[in-house]
């Protein structure tokens, strides 16, 4: 997932003010990659802001800039790059931060001027670094911070990270490199931050990190002031709390059986966003991860059981090296049976340090192409019968935007932001407010949105 243009501070003015007190040193942020990023971005800004610094929506307002980084892959390296550069021709005192600063001399090498390059959550780090390229000059008589911090997303939903790193050793990631290993958070210290946020006016956490499900595995599920640090047991603490809360990037362990009766209690919104990644033992294999396609869809079989509202989210490589015509086929079959709600699909491409840049026979550029479209057709089939099956029903949505036209965008428990589909309502919009939950009917459906009216 890619944060989109209008999550980007420098780029959109929605969520940090320009106003700015007499001397008021003042920091602009770039914000490239996935949510857990842009978490870490929101931390820098909650730290820098807490020290007098003011936000700068734009360049030319800042008197330094720091540029968050995804390395990912190299089309994201690329974006990197890109994004340095144009901070450094617009402002031209640029910090660098985030995945890509794992290879310092990568970033310097493509631009020698940038003022310091950090790597990812180094938080300390980066705040040395603008220490001594802008000196901090508060004011504890002005300067505020909010509870709830400096968010980069709207009022109404949040992401609440964790835990950071991950022990996975799949071949074509290099997430571990980059970020460690697993490090979980104290959980009732990720209640307190979730406690804060619902008071101040979420109404929808969005848990993410590496690998939720394995939450509290490096520090034993320790249990402190009364919270266990076991994803079942924080799903249960979060959902207590009032507000829609959505996990994001849930291995398909066998304990994460013990999540899905807190969906169908209404503690937890039934939506899971589970890495499959392929269905080919064999593929499967080659990537290093868990090669049980069949077991997977025996569990799938039993979540829906034991909640059949459930919503199923994932993401899949085609075109990886080796696999061939008959193993991507499996990976059609299987996704008939599968009948996957939300599907992400991305074409192989070698990531340097990646383990899987080595394996033999890789697939030529025009054969992951067609293999991409392919896959993405059926996904679609799929997704276009599963919701005509909602025209019909009645239920809740959050609203995300309302236009100058009075049209609403909203989501229902089955979509997350930026990456799902929407509801829209284009009429009686009178009184709804962003971040209200309404009630609507599904009157219309289309490939991967819904339109509906209120009830």
């Amino acid at each position: 997932m890619q944060n989109p243009p209008d999550l980007r501070p420098d780029l959109a003015r929605a969520r940090v003010t320009d106003t700015r007190r007499d001397g008021q040193p003042t920091i602009g942020m770039v914000s490239l990659g996935c949510p857990k990023a842009l978490v870490d971005s929101e931390r820098i800004l909650t730290r820098l802001r807490a020290e007098g610094y003011g936000i700068s929506p734009d360049y030319s307002g800042a008197d330094a800039v720091i540029v968050n980084t995804c390395g990912f892959l190299d089309s994201a390296k690329a974006e990197s790059l890109d994004a340095i550069g144009e901070a450094l021709k617009e402002n031209g005192r640029v910090i660098v931060t985030g995945c890509l600063g794992a290879e310092p001399e990568y970033i310097t090498g493509a631009h020698p001027k940038v003022l310091a390059v950090t790597g990812p959550h180094q938080y300390e780090q980066v705040l040395d670094a603008v220490h001594a390229a802008v000196p901090p000059a508060p004011d504890p008589f002005i300067d505020l911070l909010p509870a709830s911090g400096v968010k980069l997303t709207p009022r109404h939903y949040s992401y609440l990270k964790i835990s950071e790193g991950c022990n996975h050793k799949c071949k074509f990631c290099i997430i571990p490199d980059m970020r460690g290993r697993l490090a979980s958070r104290p959980a009732h210290a990720i209640l307190r931050e979730a406690e804060k946020l619902v008071e101040n006016g979420v109404r929808e956490l969005l848990v993410i990190s590496q690998d939720t499900s394995a939450y509290g595995v490096d520090i034993k599920h320790a249990e402190e002031r009364g919270h266990r640090a076991h994803i079942t047991d924080l799903a249960r603490d979060l959902g207590s709390l009032g507000a829609w809360v959505r996990l994001h990037y849930v291995y398909p362990y066998p304990h994460v059986r013990d999540l899905i009766p807190l969906m169908a209690d209404g503690l937890v919104l039934p939506y899971l966003d589970i890495p499959f990644q392929h269905a080919h033992p064999d593929t499967l294999k080659r990537m290093a991860r868990p090669a049980h396609a069949e077991r997977t869809l025996d569990r799938i079989a039993e979540w829906r059981a034991i909640c059949p509202d459930i919503t199923l989210r994932s993401t899949f490589i085609v075109g990886y090296p080796g696999e061939t015509e008959a193993e991507f086929q499996t990976l059609l079959d299987w996704m008939d049976e599968a009948q996957l709600d939300r599907v992400g699909c991305f074409q192989y491409e070698n990531v340097e340090g990646a383990r899987s840049n080595a394996l033999p026979d890789h697939v030529a550029p025009e054969v992951k192409q067609d293999r991409w479209e392919r896959f993405m057709e059926k996904a679609q089939a799929i997704s276009e019968a599963k919701l005509a099956a909602k025209v019909g029903q009645v239920m809740d949505v959050i609203v995300d935007d309302i236009d100058a036209d009075g049209i609403a965008t909203c989501r229902t428990k089955s979509d997350a932001p930026e990456i799902d589909g929407n509801l829209i309502i284009d009429e009686d919009t009178e009184g709804l407010a962003v971040g209200d939950i309404v009630r609507v009917e599904v009157d219309e459906a289309g490939e991967y949105d819904l339109w509906g009216r209120r009830v």
